[in-house]
């Protein structure tokens, strides 16, 4: 592959998973209701824990986006699947019956790992310094 290719496929990735994330930290920076209804009433969390993913998110967003950011990068990366992994995890131990609804979030992790991986192949062309 043509590492402006790779380059590409890495900011599109990035830019929508970044977008994805930030959309769903906005709700959760405000604290709004629906954030509330969804992560309070229905996941069990503690309300003063939702401000804290959604700045978790839109930090671990920005850095995503920062080229010059490796080691944060990589933080920031295992952050945000880990935000991922853990509101699959809790969806589905509080549903009482399957719901086909919580597949949907599985593919919000689509985009995440397409930017990892052209990350890591942009880092393999780039000229060492």
């Amino acid at each position: 592959m043509q590492p402006k290719t790779i380059n590409i496929l890495y900011w599109v990735f990035t830019i929508l998973f970044a977008a994805l994330m930030l959309f769903s930290a906005y709700g959760s920076i405000l604290v709004n209701d629906d954030a509330k209804k969804l992560i309070h009433d229905y996941l069990g969390f503690p309300v003063y824990f939702i401000p804290f993913t959604g700045y978790a998110k839109l930090i671990g967003s920005i850095a995503i986006l920062i080229p010059a950011l490796k080691t944060t990068k990589e933080w920031a990366y295992a952050g945000l699947f880990f935000d991922l992994l853990g509101a699959v995890y809790a969806g589905i131990a509080v549903s009482k019956t399957f719901d086909p609804m919580m597949l949907f979030m599985l593919v919000w992790f689509v985009p995440g790992i397409l930017s990892y991986i052209f990350w890591k192949k942009k880092l393999q062309i780039a000229p060492h310094h």
